[in-house]
């Protein structure tokens, strides 16, 4: 009877686990790393996958969060940045979130975004713009509960292309860099927006924190201006740091955490190139360094002992590299500049052309086993995967497809 109702719970247990594993909350999905807990879908014939339904959505590089049946997002539309909550089964409004958000003065050769994808907690929407505006937001109804200017009320670093942070949910609190003198990370009080701890000291780039688990202890990981530091999420204080520097600081892509080898790999474009970095709780020590994978802003992935990534700065290559030497396994030049998620041993690519792909590693170049333009505009935005649904946008539309295998 006792075994009975332990297999009982361990079924309930299960089952919720599944239902939450269905959400995407946050910029990277569930765990902030682009991967997807789900079957590797069907190769689509040229017309790609069964297309759900399709919307004009607006301006913007904001990815897709899904929680509970509903998507979120953000647009711009003219002076304005537009937080939105669509009914994930048909793309209906269920509201929007308007707030003033002029760009004057900054400098936007692809757009003005916004570039930060919403946090979307039980109750509440987390929401950064362009211009710095950090909102907190009803979930159900798009309201404003609090806010805070991080620039303008922090000093934060003001970057020509704009503030482009994703909020990390740590407890109750959501962390976010913002690159001021004194609060260059800072964790928010999700309640009330009240400061519960400032990290100073460091200048911002246009990253955003990831959360790890480093010798069985927490650390929140920000990919800042000049360097790649730890901080302690509970107080915010330093574990370690180590230098990574590019030219205009344009650390954007997300580290890469290996948890049970304790590998962390850093990539950016220009000057800065690749990394692997061997961590201890208290200090990181570089494995090799690599100029030959360059990631300028789209993601980074590992699958088995290969990291791959766009390498480029204007125009880019796709590549893999060898896990233990930093050297190039192969650079595939059919495929460019493209996000991707990983579900198994596969590839979801989306390239700035608007091709959707799934691929493997066919040892010496990505093998392609399906491939489909779904968009004619702009694709700059990572795919979102739940279930056997992704959600995708370009800097005009958003769309829903069907991956079911």
């Amino acid at each position: 009877m006792r075994n009975r109702a332990a297999l009982a719970a361990l079924f309930l247990l299960s089952g919720l686990a599944a239902a939450q594993s269905s959400d995407w909350p946050q910029f990277g999905g569930p765990h902030r790393n682009f991967v997807v807990d789900a079957p590797v879908p069907a190769p689509w014939n040229a017309k790609g996958p069964r297309e759900i339904w399709s919307r004009p959505l607006g301006e913007g590089y904001s990815a897709i969060s899904l929680y509970a049946g509903k998507l979120y997002t953000m647009y711009r539309k003219g002076d304005q940045e537009i937080a939105i909550a669509l009914d994930a089964a048909t793309g209906k409004t269920l509201w929007e979130f308007p707030y003033n958000a002029p760009t004057k003065g900054y400098t936007f050769s692809a757009g003005p975004g916004p570039h930060a994808t919403p946090l979307v907690t039980a109750d509440r929407v987390f929401i950064a713009g362009t211009t710095g505006m950090l909102h907190a937001l009803d979930r159900e109804t798009g309201k404003a509960i609090w806010m805070h200017d991080v620039i303008g009320e922090y000093h934060g670093t003001l970057r020509d292309n704009g503030y482009a942070c994703s909020p990390l949910a740590y407890g109750d609190t959501i962390i976010m860099m913002i690159g001021g003198k004194d609060e260059s990370v800072v964790a928010f009080r999700q309640s009330d927006g009240e400061i519960v701890w400032r990290t100073p000291g460091f200048e911002n780039s246009t990253s955003s924190p990831v959360l790890i688990r480093n010798g069985g202890e927490e650390q929140v990981l920000a990919f800042l201006y000049k360097d790649i530091v730890a901080l302690d999420p509970k107080n915010g204080k330093v574990l370690w740091s180590f230098p990574h520097e590019t030219e205009f600081g344009l650390n954007v892509a997300l580290p890469i955490y290996s948890a049970d080898e304790n590998l962390l790999f850093l990539s950016s474009a220009y000057t800065g190139g690749s990394r692997l970095l061997k961590l201890s709780k208290t200090k990181a020590e570089e494995q090799w360094y690599s100029r030959r994978l360059r990631i300028h802003f789209t993601n980074a992935m590992r699958l088995g002992d290969r990291f791959y990534g766009s390498s480029g700065d204007l125009t880019a290559v796709f590549t893999a590299l060898d896990l233990k030497t930093g050297k190039v396994a192969w650079q595939d030049r059919a495929v460019g500049r493209a996000e991707m998620l990983r579900v198994g041993d596969h590839l979801i690519l989306l390239d700035e052309d608007g091709n959707l792909m799934l691929a493997t590693d066919g040892g010496s170049g990505l093998k392609i086993e399906a491939k489909a333009q779904i968009f004619d505009g702009q694709s700059w935005t990572p795919p979102t995967l739940a279930g056997s649904t992704l959600y995708a946008r370009d800097r005009k539309t958003i769309k829903a497809f069907d991956l079911k295998p």
